[in-house]
């Protein structure tokens, strides 16, 4: 499986290929997943936007497919410090350190970074650096409230809506998540714990009930009477 997160601008951002209807061809399809974001700058996409696509694309997609090892290119063209002709995205060096630690959940942890792309040498190292912080498992500094509670611009939610529709019909794990889009970080993780919970209460429901069937089965009916 090929994974890319990218600026795409409708096809106008250089260098103009990997649009999300891109999935792939022959025995390959559904295994090219182009997670393409389109808005230009206004705004531009940030740590919530990113975080977003990881919990609603790629990480159900990722845990879906279930690979043996995962190999991922770094390339740090969108952190905050690229102008906009080589980039134009805020997102923050601490943010690729938590996207590094969800991929290390996936194939066992065998897990290969690869430095790639980036212009400006500050936001490379900086970037570089919480990747490397996160495989080494050190503890990461937290994330922002702020950005805990922020929920994605209208542009990215109307890119991962794209990707959805078209990866959907090749992944069952992106029909769960479509219903949280919208919500930042701090409601998601809130709705996927309610979910949890009333799932755990019912299946303690059926495990009870099933006891309470078995007890009534093995306890003899009281005869009536004679008249």
């Amino acid at each position: 499986m090929y994974l890319s997160l990218h600026r795409y601008d409708d096809g106008n951002f250089f260098p103009g290929s990997g649009a999300p209807d891109e999935v792939g061809s022959g025995a390959g399809v559904g295994f090219n997943v182009n997670m393409a974001f389109t808005g230009g700058l206004e705004p531009p996409m940030g740590d919530a936007e990113y975080l977003a696509a990881f919990r609603t694309v790629v990480m159900p997609i990722a845990n879906e497919f279930a690979p043996d090892v995962v190999l991922v290119s770094s390339g740090f063209d969108a952190v905050d410090g690229h102008a906009p002709p080589l980039g134009g995205y805020k997102l923050t060096a601490k943010c690729f350190g938590y996207l590094t630690r969800q991929l290390m959940d996936l194939a066992g942890g065998r897990l290969v970074l690869a430095l790639e792309g980036g212009h400006d040498l500050t936001a490379i190292c900086d970037a570089s650096e919480a990747c490397i912080s996160a495989l080494l498992s050190n503890e990461l500094d937290p994330i922002p409230y702020e950005v805990l509670q922020q929920k994605p611009n209208a542009n990215a939610v109307r890119s991962m809506e794209k990707v959805i529709e078209v990866q959907s019909k090749y992944w069952r794990s992106l029909q769960r998540s479509a219903s949280t889009l919208g919500c930042s970080l701090s409601e998601a993780l809130q709705r996927d714990a309610e979910e949890a919970e009333t799932v755990s209460a019912m299946a303690s429901l059926s495990v009870a009930n099933k006891h309470i069937g078995k007890r009534a089965e093995e306890e003899p009916m009281e005869e009536e009477a004679p008249m």
